[in-house]
């Protein structure tokens, strides 16, 4: 789709700086090249997606944001700060908060108790209190079941509770590992108009996703995942009516 030597350019407007840089980010598992010269920046308050079919390097760049991986060159910055070689714990704290894949919910938990979690590092206790008023207001179907076991939930309220355990962290960044996997397509509408919601109200988010139509329809700007490099990079309404996009992931 593109020049293998270089990586499309976003033109952004913004004159704030970007929440999350990554330059020129190289990551292997073992001697396999996963993520080859990832550019890709997260403005405050954008909610961007990250794009492309299994096997591309989405969750790898995912895991290499949090700190679980690694990369073997380039820079990974938040806030200003380079971060790639801090652990995990301390990108949490600094703001960082994941809806993993396959939501990961504490299943031998209430879903209070899931959503204290959520909160773990805070001691702003009254401020906590409050957060969680609007988490429950945002999942009002939670307030109806915060005494069950998370494992009791269906598929869609478990998505919710892990969204809402993330929010009780106030997280600068949402960070989504595929959120429509495994729902069905009401759902997958529901779970979407929340995270748009979500974003509207002042949380970015950056959302892995497979479901390219559905990322996009909600997302200020894309990037596209193939084999390790990112082949196109845009607007999301430019994305939507890119050519070579309609045909290898919106399925025209």
């Amino acid at each position: 789709m593109n020049d293998q030597n270089s990586q499309p350019k976003i033109e952004n407007s913004q004159s704030t700086p970007p929440l999350l840089r990554l330059t020129d980010v190289n990551t292997f598992y073992g001697p396999i090249h996963i993520l080859q010269n990832i550019n890709l920046e997260i403005y405050p308050g954008e909610l961007v997606c990250l794009l492309g079919g299994n096997a591309s390097g989405k969750s790898t760049t995912l895991k290499t944001i949090l700190g679980i991986v690694t990369p073997a060159g380039g820079t990974v910055e938040f806030q200003g700060e380079t971060v790639q070689d801090q652990p995990t714990s301390y990108r949490i704290e600094q703001g960082m908060a994941v809806v993993p894949e396959n939501r990961r919910i504490f299943g031998d938990m209430s879903v209070h108790e899931n959503l204290l979690m959520g909160a773990y590092l805070r001691t702003d206790h009254q401020q906590m209190k409050q957060d969680l008023e609007r988490v429950l207001e945002l999942f009002p179907r939670l307030k109806e079941r915060l005494k069950q076991f998370g494992s009791t939930l269906s598929g869609g309220e478990q998505q919710m509770l892990a969204m809402a355990r993330a929010l009780m962290s106030r997280p600068k960044l949402l960070l989504m590992d595929e959120p429509s996997m495994g729902l069905a397509p009401i759902l997958v509408e529901q779970s979407f108009e929340i995270i748009q919601q979500i974003n509207r109200e002042g949380t970015s988010v950056f959302m892995v996703e497979q479901n390219a139509n559905m990322a996009l329809s909600i997302a200020n700007r894309g990037y596209v995942l193939q084999t390790g490099r990112i082949v196109l990079a845009d607007k999301a309404k430019n994305l939507l009516n890119n050519e070579q996009m309609r045909h290898a992931y919106l399925g025209h």
